[in-house]
């Protein structure tokens, strides 16, 4: 796969353009990402944490195949704080 450069999260239609080194740009959609993955509050939490925070690495992982992997760890990113 081409290294990826850059993504931007468009807020209208929930996804993610990631652009790569070709010029190849690739719309994520958030929505299906969430559905299949986020099957806690928990796990949709650290999706959502990563969308706003890390952009470039839940594109990342997403295209890898490793956001399951990720969520599987018990990241505690998306949740509430004191």
């Amino acid at each position: 796969m081409m290294k990826l450069l850059s993504c931007r999260y468009n807020m209208d239609t929930n996804r993610v353009e990631a652009r790569f080194e070709d010029g190849t740009v690739l719309s994520l959609d958030c929505i299906a990402i969430e559905d299949e993955y986020g099957n806690t509050p928990a796990q949709r939490a650290e999706l959502d944490w990563l969308l706003y925070n890390k952009l470039l690495e839940y594109a990342q992982m997403v295209l890898d195949g490793e956001i399951e992997h990720f969520l599987s760890l018990g990241c505690d990113h998306g949740g509430l704080e004191d």
